[in-house]
C-alpha cells in the first residue's frame, strides 16, 4: 500500500543518491513516490534501469572514477540549485565510506542519513559485532577469527578452524578490507567443505596479499527461507523511529551477489525487531540499518549475521507495505520534525524474479500458499516496476533483467538445498 505523493510536504527537496544499481533506483522511487521529486543518481556507469529512468537525473562519472570524484558530483548539485533542500544517500558499504571520509564538506550542503564512520567501523566489523552481540545477549554462530594481520612475518600460521566442524562459511570481517582485493575465483562468501579446503583459502587469501580479518563460521542450516532481514532508521532524537522485517523466500546465488534477497514477504518479527533496536540504542547508532539473521532449523534460535551500515539493496519492501523511509528520513532530517516511532505491519509480496520461478524454490506448502494467495490479491511489488516510470524501452530492459533470472538460478542455484549452498 503506497500513499499518494505530496511535493507541498518538503518544497525544493533535491535527493542525491550515489551508486548506480536497483538499490539506488529503489531509493529513487520512494523519494518519487512520497514527494513527487526526481533524484540525482551519481555513478560511475549507471545501469540502463536508471538512464532510462523518468524519475532520476543520471551523472555518469566513468569507470576510472575516485571517491573525490563522487564528492566533486554532488558538490556541483548543491551549487546549481543553492535554495534547495537537499539529502545525500548511498547503498553499499563502499559509497558510505565516501560519504563518511568527506562527511563535514558534505554536511554543509546535505541532511545525511548515514550512521557516523566511527560507529559504522564498529559495527561493520563483523568480529566487533559478534562481540556487542554477546554483550546484550543476542545469539550469533558460533566463529574462528583469522588474522592475516602479521601474514608477512616468518613462521605465520593460519589459526586452526576444525572445531567448528565442516562445511563452515569464511567471509571477511570488514568488507572493505576486502573489495579491491584481486583474487582468482574471488566470491563474497565461501563455503568450506573440508579442512583441505580451508587451507587452500587462507593460503590464496596470503599469497593475494590479504591482510584483514577473515571469519570461519560454522555454517547454518535451512534453506533461504530460514532468512530474516531487517530495516531500521535511528531518528536524530537517538529513538528507533522506524522498523520492518520481512521473511526471505529466495536469495541471489550469484558469486558476488551472495545472500542478497531477491523475494520476501513482509511479517512482523517483534523479538527480533527489540533485540535489533537494543543493539542500535546501545552503539548510539543514528540513520539507516539493515540486518541479516537466519533461524537455525535444529532449536529455532534467530542468529544474528551482520548489520549493513545502510538502508539495504531491499529498501523499497518498506515503502510498498505502507511505511515509506524516504519520508521518514526527511521529515527528520530536513523538515526537523521526527516521526513518532512506527512498525511495519502489513503483509506484501516483495520479488525481483518472475513469481512463477520463485515458486520453484518454495519446498514448505505452507509458504507457497501464502505468496500464490498474494500474488491472487494483487499485494505484490517489484521496485523496478513502476507505473510512473513507464517507457517501452525501459519496460524491455526490466523485462529482459527478470527472463534473465532463469539463467541465472539455472546456473549458480538450479535446486533448492537444505543449506542454501
Amino acid at each position: 500500500m503506497t500513499t499518494a505523493p505530496d511535493p507541498a510536504a518538503a518544497p525544493d527537496l533535491t535527493p542525491v543518491l550515489l551508486g548506480g544499481d536497483i538499490g539506488v533506483y529503489a531509493l529513487a522511487r520512494c523519494f518519487h513516490e512520497a514527494y513527487a521529486v526526481r533524484s540525482t543518481v551519481i555513478a560511475p556507469a549507471p545501469t540502463e534501469v536508471i538512464t532510462r529512468s523518468r524519475v532520476v537525473d543520471a551523472v555518469a562519472l566513468g569507470v576510472a572514477s575516485s571517491p573525490r570524484d563522487y564528492v566533486d558530483a554532488a558538490l556541483a548539485v548543491a551549487r546549481r540549485d543553492p535554495g534547495a533542500k537537499r539529502i545525500l544517500l548511498a547503498n553499499t558499504d563502499w559509497h558510505i565510506k565516501v560519504i563518511n571520509d568527506h562527511r563535514e564538506e558534505l554536511a554543509e550542503h546535505y541532511a545525511l542519513p548515514v550512521v557516523d564512520a566511527a560507529v559504522a567501523a564498529r559495527v561493520s566489523d563483523k568480529v566487533e559485532f559478534a562481540r556487542i552481540c554477546a554483550e546484550l545477549g543476542v545469539d550469533t554462530p558460533r566463529t574462528v577469527v583469522q588474522d592475516f594481520s602479521t601474514a608477512d612475518e616468518p613462521g605465520w600460521r593460519p589459526a586452526e578452524v576444525g572445531a567448528l566442524g565442516f562445511p563452515l562459511i569464511a567471509k571477511p570481517a570488514v568488507s572493505s578490507q576486502y573489495n579491491d582485493l584481486v583474487m582468482e575465483d574471488k566470491r563474497k562468501v565461501f563455503i568450506l567443505p573440508d579442512a583441505a579446503e580451508a587451507d587452500r583459502l587462507w593460503a590464496r587469501l596470503r599469497a593475494a596479499g590479504f591482510r584483514g580479518a577473515f571469519l570461519a563460521q560454522e555454517l547454518i542450516g535451512g534453506d533461504d527461507t530460514a532468512m530474516r532481514s531487517l530495516t531500521a532508521y535511528v531518528d536524530s532524537t537517538g529513538t528507533v523511529s522506524l522498523t520492518g522485517s520481512a521473511r526471505v523466500l529466495l536469495e541471489d546465488h550469484a558469486p558476488t551477489m551472495l545472500g542478497n534477497p531477491v523475494a520476501m514477504i513482509t511479517e512482523p518479527f517483534d523479538e527480533l525487531v527489540s533485540q535489533a533496536a537494543r543493539l542500535l540504542e546501545h552503539v548510539g547508532y543514528q540513520g539507516f540499518a539493515n540486518f541479516d539473521i537466519k533461524v537455525d532449523p535444529r532449536d529455532g534460535r534467530a542468529l544474528f549475521l551482520e548489520v549493513n551500515p545502510r538502508i539495504g539493496r531491499n529498501c523499497y519492501y518498506m515503502a510498498a507495505a505502507g511505511l515509506n523511509p524516504a519520508r521518514t528520513a526527511v521529515r527528520d532530517l530536513v523538515l526537523g520534525r521526527p516521526d513518532a516511532p512506527a512498525r511495519l505491519e502489513e503483509e506484501i509480496l516483495y520479488s525481483l524474479v518472475p513469481h512463477r520461478l520463485l515458486l520453484r524454490y518454495l519446498r514448505d506448502e505452507a509458504l507457497s500458499a501464502r505468496v500464490r494467495g498474494l500474488v491472487r490479491a494483487g499485494a505484490t511489488a517489484n521496485p523496478l516496476r513502476y507505473r510512473a516510470d513507464r517507457s517501452l524501452r525501459r519496460q524491455l530492459v526490466v523485462t529482459a533483467q527478470e527472463v534473465n533470472q532463469y539463467r541465472k538460478f539455472a546456473r549458480y542455484y538450479p535446486e533448492p538445498t537444505d543449506s542454501s549452498f
